[in-house]
């Protein structure tokens, strides 16, 4: 190596190190474990007002999904779709009592979402959402958008039970 192309190296910038994956920044056909089960990213909605993302997740047939949500730290809740109907959107109780639980209307909010991928609801637009907690720690998701109601069951997840597989 002659002496001209040292001095170019020396002098060349180094190449800026590659940003991490972070599960919020994930996208479509990246590969999660979630408690020891591997899924494939399919869907992503971004709720837009809020740091949090609602992710797709699939494993051969099954159908999960993931709300991952930053505050202080990661929050993880994995989630199940279930049959279900409310006589009225207008008027969504704040106790719903299913399969002998009672569910506690925790919070409830409405923000505009963008989905990418497979997704409950095709389209970006305005979304309704609350969410319930039982006593013992189980959760209920309602999701309302565009005339079209989703209902979910689901737990809260570890933060080390996440991992990363493999990201594009």
């Amino acid at each position: 190596m002659g002496i001209f192309n040292r001095i170019k190296n020396i002098m060349k910038k180094p190449e800026p190190p590659k940003q991490e994956k972070s599960v919020l920044t994930l996208a479509l056909g990246d590969i999660l474990e979630v408690s020891l089960v591997t899924y494939e990213i399919i869907g992503k909605t971004s709720l837009q007002s809020r740091n949090e993302i609602f992710l797709t997740l699939q494993d051969g047939n099954t159908m999960r999904y993931l709300k991952v949500e930053s505050r202080e730290k990661l929050y993880y809740e994995l989630y199940t779709p279930i049959d279900g109907r409310l006589d009225s959107i207008q008027e969504v109780p704040t106790t719903i009592h299913m399969d002998d639980v009672d569910y506690y209307m925790e919070e409830n909010y409405s923000t505009y979402v963008s989905n990418q991928g497979k997704t409950p609801f095709p389209s970006s637009s305005e979304q309704y959402i609350w969410e319930f907690q039982s006593d013992n720690h189980k959760l209920l998701r309602l999701e309302w958008q565009d005339g079209r109601m989703m209902m979910y069951e689901g737990e809260s997840v570890l933060t080390a039970d996440v991992q990363i597989i493999r990201g594009t």
